[in-house]
């Protein structure tokens, strides 16, 4: 299983893009501006689009990518994601105001895209990949998820701050080789990460306790210029883990 980052960061500028992975050739865990490092004929293959949830930042290039493909796939590609999220896509985005809707066109058997609701906790098989959708906190429903191939598996953390669901789901598998962690603020913006529910180094420390994994952890979704704050923070805090910061164009093989 090959996983590479389109992008990672909680912002945008020169050389930054926002949440998105390509997993092996057909697949996108959310579809943030990292998807334009993608070239037309990737863009084509792609068949399974799996979003965290419905921020800006994590489904940003969706319709674009769906004016794009439109003409050139030769089937319909799958938007997984909570019910919640799929009705604001089909509310705010693909209303025929903001931009077509493509769950329709060019019709309404064969469109662009399908939707297709997630259950929290629900696995999906594809192929040799299992995709676990695992809820988690933030200011609107949201998930993260583990992603299990042949050899090995991943975890992203979609946008959260301190919970439970998401490290009681790792612990209940026996294998996770890498997590993906959002910690999109510093220490000294602790009260910020509450109020916006997303993790600071201290707040990640101790959800970090509840994971008996050890697996590479890689930083994500720090906010542009907060980057080295942010992960040097994590280090002091976590020494004992394998703790790196991340950047878009990073491959992993699983």
């Amino acid at each position: 299983m090959d996983v590479r980052v389109l992008g990672c960061s909680g912002g945008v500028g020169t050389g930054k893009g926002t949440t998105s992975l390509l997993v092996d050739d057909d697949m996108l865990v959310d579809a943030g501006t990292g998807v334009a490092q993608l070239a037309i004929d990737e863009l084509s293959r792609l068949r399974h689009i799996f979003l965290t949830h419905s921020h800006l930042d994590h489904i940003a290039y969706l319709p674009l990518l769906g004016d794009t493909v439109f003409g050139f796939i030769p089937e319909t590609i799958t938007v997984y994601g909570l019910a919640e999220t799929l009705e604001a896509l089909r509310r705010h985005i693909f209303n025929d105001v903001i931009w077509p809707d493509f769950t329709r066109i060019p019709n309404s058997h064969e469109p662009v895209f399908r939707f297709r609701p997630l259950n929290p906790g629900e696995r999906v098989q594809i192929g040799a990949r299992s995709v676990q959708a695992i809820p988690v906190d933030h200011t609107v429903p949201c998930l993260g998820y583990r992603v299990e191939g042949r050899g090995g598996a991943f975890a992203i953390s979609g946008d959260t701050t301190c919970n439970d669901t998401f490290w009681q789901a790792l612990n209940a598998h026996s294998r996770l080789d890498l997590l993906l962690v959002e910690t999109a603020f510093s220490n000294k913006e602790e009260q910020l990460a509450r109020t916006t529910r997303h993790y600071s180094p201290s707040l990640l420390a101790r959800d970090l306790d509840k994971l008996r994994h050890d697996p590479r952890i890689y930083i994500i979704h720090a906010k542009p210029g907060e980057e080295s704050a942010i992960l040097r923070e994590c280090r002091e805090l976590l020494g004992h883990r394998q703790v790196s910061g991340l950047a878009g164009g990073a491959h992993f093989t699983l």
